[in-house]
């Protein structure tokens, strides 16, 4: 029985479900699943209550907790937990110091940050400016334990830093090679991360092991189970911290999520916009819904012989139905996107009215006629989706979209694992699939929207997409602080990539939280950055 049949299995029988929230210290005295679905009390106290496990419904398997190296979502939705970063950015995007106290910025070219004092690791090792040192040593290729670099995850974050030195135990300089706006940004997301040197030392790499400095630790993970998290009790603002820990169980099927929300099984889960009406009328759940900067796309592989035709590639990006898939998949809670979604405000195009945008079947058939097919000369295209209910919705509705443009598509919804392979390898033959369904975080500036999956050499433009102009472009935005000049690069930038169609961007999706409102303090972040430090539980 494959992961996917497993967790829907688990989902569907009551008793099993039961016996799935009993491992990972399930069933905890301090947190009781409550008897009946009456409404609990809707006034918060004026107090955090302290303790408490947060019981987290996901829906899929995390591949493990390197934060340099894994980027799919079930992941980071534990690593937000587990590590911090220098910078972080509050709701409204502005800038805060988390491990770094302050900072300033003497040059164009030069950071300094002072690092708070008496911060410690999980190990129980305090944090240094050395740690930080290493850390950007390790996402760059310049350790021997631990080294990732080879892996280029970082490049296009952090390959512009010249060096960084540690100036005094908590004062550390990074130098670039040339100004880059986006640098802050960039240290706030989970390729910054600052780990521990001796856990990575003795473990090799950070996937199953715990190198952090954040509020909750790796406790057990059980695979195709559940993940505990237990308090940090040396956290640097351990006063803050409330809940005793956090337990994530594995419920791949979303109706059943929805079912332990509604009898008091687990606290919090994330749905689809199909199952919020719904929650919405049960009186002892909490809807919270956000605009993200995530979207959904599909990626045509450019080493497949039929993909390397603009036509085709053209055609496909006319016969996408977009408003058709939004209504389908989000219950038309989502908005069409370029691969800067609108949640991201000037920076993004409005490309409700670009040509490439429009549903247009004829286009689109005179198109793929111009490149040799026809009702009795089809095309055959395997398409691979992850488990995510929105790409395997999408996959569906994608098929029977460019099934009226002679293309059959063969879809193979993927294990967590074996997709994250594939799409490291969307761009070779060894893949085995022609088109991949993504959902991709464009973060929280314009160059890592575009840059990181659209540069020439960026590690996540894994569909082979090359373009001189929009490499330059993305090299002049990131060099100027100027936004209006930054808006003008990254605009033509996305038209060029829109016009290319290797990778076709469809929508970006409101995204939704369901809560016990026994939940407290609890905000979701658009960057999908979000983290329970504040959150506490009424009983």
């Amino acid at each position: 029985m494959n992961k996917a049949k497993k967790w829907l299995s688990l989902s569907l029988s009551g008793a099993l479900l039961l016996g799935l929230l009993a491992g990972c210290g399930g069933g905890s005295e301090t947190t009781p699943a409550p008897e009946t679905t009456a409404p609990v009390e809707e006034t918060a106290p004026s107090e955090p209550v302290a303790g408490g496990i947060l019981r987290y419904g996901t829906d899929s398997e995390p591949t493990g907790f390197d934060p340099h190296t894994v980027s799919e979502e079930a992941s980071l939705r534990v690593i937000n937990q587990l590590y911090e970063t220098l910078v972080a950015t509050n709701a409204d995007m502005t800038f805060y110091g988390e491990l770094a106290e302050s900072w300033e910025i003497p040059d164009d070219v030069t950071y300094i940050f002072h690092l708070r004092q008496g911060v410690k690791f999980h190990s129980g090792r305090e944090m240094t400016a050395e740690d930080v040192v290493y850390t950007f040593d390790r996402v760059l290729g310049k350790t021997e334990a631990g080294d990732i670099g080879a892996l280029g995850s970082s490049s296009s974050y952090f390959g512009g830093i010249e060096s960084v030195e540690a100036l005094d135990p908590y004062t550390v300089q990074f130098t670039l090679a040339e100004p880059n706006a986006a640098f802050l940004n960039n240290l706030t997301s989970n390729y910054g991360a600052i780990v521990d040197k001796d856990v990575i030392e003795a473990n090799g790499d950070l996937m199953r092991a715990d190198g952090g400095t954040g509020p909750f630790q790796l406790g057990e993970w059980l695979p195709d189970n559940c993940v505990e998290l237990t308090k940090f009790a040396d956290y640097w603002e351990a006063d803050r911290v409330v809940l005793d820990g956090i337990t994530y169980y594995l419920i791949g099927d979303e109706s059943a999520r929805l079912a332990a929300l509604r009898t008091g099984e687990i606290d919090i889960a994330n749905l689809s916009s199909t199952n919020v009406t719904a929650a919405e009328e049960e009186e002892n759940l909490a809807v919270l819904g956000y605009q993200t900067n995530d979207y959904i796309a599909m990626g045509c592989n450019l080493s497949t012989p039929a993909l390397q035709d603009k036509n085709v590639r053209q055609a496909m990006s006319y016969a996408l139905d977009r408003q058709a898939i939004i209504n389908i998949v989000y219950n038309g809670q989502a908005a069409v996107s370029s691969m800067v979604p609108p949640a991201m405000g000037h920076w993004s195009l409005d490309v409700s009215t670009m040509d490439l945008y429009q549903f247009n079947l004829d286009k689109a058939k005179e198109l793929m006629e111009a490149a040799g097919y026809s009702e009795d000369n089809r095309l055959t295209l395997k398409l691979a989706a992850g488990l995510m209910d929105s790409l395997r919705q999408a996959a569906v509705v994608i098929q029977q979209q460019l099934a009226q443009i002679y293309i059959d598509v063969e879809i193979t919804n993927l294990e967590s694992g074996e997709y994250v392979d594939i799409w490291g390898k969307m761009s070779t033959p060894e893949a085995g699939f022609d088109l991949m369904v993504v959902n991709d975080g464009a973060g929280t500036d314009p160059n890592r929207a575009i840059s990181f999956f659209f540069g020439s050499t960026a590690s996540a433009n894994v569909f082979g997409f090359s373009n001189e102009r929009v490499d330059e472009l993305c090299a002049l935005g990131i060099a100027t602080t100027d936004e209006a000049q930054r808006e003008e690069y990254y605009n033509e930038a996305q038209e060029i990539c829109i016009d290319d169609c290797t990778k076709l961007c469809i929508a970006s999706p409101m995204k939704y939280f369901v809560t016990s409102t026994r939940v407290h303090g609890f905000s979701p972040s658009a960057a999908d950055s979000s983290n329970f430090r504040d959150t506490y539980l009424t009983q």
